[in-house]
């Protein structure tokens, strides 16, 4: 991980809080392929089924939709296992000098996905080196509340010791901007998976990508 040389005044302290799949990395395609596809398979009389579980986790998935049947369970759970050994995992461009620049400023910065260890250890495995540009990676198993609910992004400001008004969050998903919204931080959205529109309700700004942000763009959204 990366060094923690963050101000030591938590009154002053910062936090750059960014989700994985569509903000960090270039998956979201790719999910929306797998999710369409088992929403057909599974639950048909669902409509716009990987829009409707973009940012939670597996076990939230479950909860709401496969509560009653432990066979469609192992059979959602093994497909996905499968499809998360051999998908890629592509950085998303001007990412990682976003963090850069952040570390170098003094933020804390974390990753809080809804993903487990297992899609991580995957992700690792393209992507070595990747954790030590963070302070902290948080998943699926560090809250027991998905997105949307607020659990996830302050449970990392909390870890921090900084006031959710202090932390950024980046999100692309609609249950992803909800929860940055719902924990009271400034929540920057990416329109990598959803129009523009669908997610400017909830977010103090909207980019394409993380490459049109710069250093002084995010400092200017946290509070003073």
């Amino acid at each position: 991980m990366h060094t923690d040389n963050q101000n030591t005044d938590l009154g002053r302290a910062r936090a750059a809080l960014f989700d994985l799949d569509g903000v960090l990395v270039d998956t979201e395609s790719q999910y929306t392929e797998f999710w369409d596809s088992l929403g057909r398979e599974f639950v048909p009389d669902v409509p716009d089924f990987a829009n409707r579980v973009k940012g939670e986790t597996l076990r939230h998935i479950f909860e709401m939709y496969f509560a009653e049947d432990a066979a469609r369970r192992k059979a959602v759970s093994d497909a996905l296992e499968r499809f998360e050994n051999a998908m890629s995992y592509p950085l998303m461009p001007g990412a990682m000098e976003l963090v850069t620049a952040l570390n170098e400023a003094g933020w804390h910065t974390a990753v809080v996905t809804s993903s487990d260890h297992k899609k991580m250890a995957h992700f690792y495995s393209a992507n070595p080196g990747f954790a030590e540009h963070f302070n902290r990676i948080f998943t699926a198993e560090d809250t027991p509340r998905s997105k949307p609910a607020p659990d996830p992004y302050l449970r990392a400001a909390a870890h921090f010791g900084v006031a959710p008004e202090r932390c950024v969050v980046f999100e692309d998903s609609l249950n992803g901007v909800r929860s940055g919204e719902a924990a009271g931080m400034a929540v920057v959205g990416l329109s990598t998976t959803l129009p523009a529109a669908a997610i400017a309700p909830h977010c103090r700004r909207v980019v394409p990508g993380l490459s049109a942000l710069t250093l002084a763009d995010v400092e200017a959204l946290s509070a003073v």
